[in-house]
């Protein structure tokens, strides 16, 4: 087992250790012991961004094949067991990884590492038919339920297709399609696995009440026999122009409770002083209820009754910057717009005042804080820095590259990107009693030519 310890590094005293198994497994541990408990974090280097034409969903559909059992645990026995022993669980899944992670009473860190090794090494002995058909129809319940059948529920789907054109690795969401769920076999999800669930794909974090040499030799213990796999091949290319050049737009009428209007705007990727400080740009404009957009217009005009502007980080693609407005009683999206853009050439035009630079830098410091003050988060935080920019010690001194950043920066990005040719936008129209009618109509001819025929 290789190995290598840092010093003393980052926020408020947090350290981590970095070690890598004969085949490929990279481990970091950090110490944590103010409570009795120890959080296991798997990121595995695959997401949607690696799938290809025909088979999106793949890695999420997977997701869901790992809690199918695997040749020590049968069915729902990674539940049962995890929670039994007071501990809980879950997965998640992005464009750019997949993540297992469980937090567990201190005496009970060895059954999760034991679980976690049990299906990166052997889950094809439990994977067939009925288990690929049972989850199969759990994801497309669930896009149904997160998208298809809620209120603005595909907002998310159609902006991502359209800041990234056709054939770009991030066009398509991790949900993926119907009929690519469908279309996929087997034999498709036994080689995703073969390729992507292999240690040299993988970084595991545990983080919180430990000793660490007990817990390195249960690492190798249970981790060290697995064999590593060289056949991935790396994701396509990301990369685009800094700014689209047009404004992209799409109106749709469906059954909303209120005019709605959503843009993505492209910003830098992650692990960029760029980024950071469009992230400071976003919370000054719309984190929370003493930003600008909120300001302007939900107190001040209420034509809105919510309106945010947050940061999706992507390192492998260009970022998104997400506006979300909602309007109020029978205002215009129109009006909404020029308010936004009013408000963002305002920013661009003269930065962000000391007072509100100071708020926003408190604010992304605050929930950078909280998620490295939990054992889970900062586990979490520790695979993210590790698998996407190659060093998991970026994650303790992430707060203070953010504090780094300066007005004029926020006003140089705001300006170089948050500009109306630099967007995608969405406008929803609720359905009028008309359109309701006209449908309820075309569904009853629809009937009787069934019937006739």
């Amino acid at each position: 087992m290789g190995h290598t310890a840092t010093a003393q590094a980052g926020s408020g005293g947090l350290t981590a250790t970095e070690h890598r198994l004969a085949n490929g497994l990279r481990v970091v541990l950090s110490e944590d012991h103010l409570t009795p408990v120890a959080a296991v974090c798997l990121w595995y280097d695959v997401g949607s961004r690696h799938e290809v034409k025909g088979r999106t969903g793949l890695a999420h559909l997977f997701e869901h094949l790992m809690f199918q059992g695997s040749a020590q645990v049968a069915g729902n026995g990674h539940f049962e067991l995890v929670q039994g022993a007071g501990g809980s669980l879950n997965g998640t899944t992005s464009f750019e990884r997949t993540n297992y992670f469980e937090t567990m009473p201190t005496h009970q860190l060895e059954l999760a590492l034991w679980l976690e090794a049990d299906r990166m090494g052997s889950l094809l002995a439990a994977l067939d038919e009925e288990s690929m058909e049972n989850q199969r129809d759990v994801v497309k319940n669930e896009r149904r339920q997160r998208y298809d059948n809620v209120p603005y529920g595909t907002a998310f789907e159609r902006l991502t297709a359209l800041s990234y054109p056709e054939g770009h690795p991030y066009h398509h969401t991790p949900i993926g399609s119907m009929a690519d769920l469908d279309a996929a076999t087997l034999d498709d999800a036994r080689a995703f696995f073969r390729t992507n669930y292999a240690p040299n794909n993988a970084v595991l974090s545990v983080v919180g009440d430990i000793d660490p040499e007990r817990t390195l030799a249960w690492i190798e213990k249970y981790f060290g026999s697995i064999p590593s796999h060289d056949g991935k091949q790396p994701p396509r290319d990301g990369s685009l122009p800094d700014v689209i050049g047009e404004e992209l737009r799409e109106e749709i009428h469906e059954e909303v409770p209120a005019r709605a209007l959503m843009a993505a705007y492209r910003l830098p990727h992650d692990g960029t002083r760029e980024c950071d400080a469009a992230d400071l740009a976003l919370t000054v404009l719309g984190g929370g209820e003493s930003s600008r957009l909120h300001n302007r217009l939900v107190r001040r005009d209420r034509t809105a009754v919510a309106a945010g502007f947050g940061l999706l980080r992507l390192a492998g693609a260009p970022s998104l910057g997400w506006l979300d407005v909602k309007t109020s009683g029978g205002v215009e999206v129109p009006q909404i717009e020029a308010a936004v853009d009013e408000e963002l050439a305002r920013l661009a035009a003269e930065g962000p005042t000391a007072e509100e630079m100071e708020r926003a830098q408190a604010q992304l410091e605050r929930e950078w804080l909280d998620r490295l003050g939990t054992v889970a988060g900062r586990a979490d935080e520790l695979c993210r820095f590790a698998v996407l920019f190659g060093d998991p010690q970026l994650a303790l001194s992430a707060v203070d590259r953010v504090l780094d950043i300066t007005a004029d920066e926020v006003r140089a990005v705001a300006a170089a990107r948050l500009r109306p040719d630099n967007r995608a936008v969405l406008v929803y129209e609720p359905l009028t009693a008309e359109d309701t009618a006209e449908a309820a109509d075309q569904d009853d001819t629809d009937d009787q030519e069934g019937a006739d025929q």
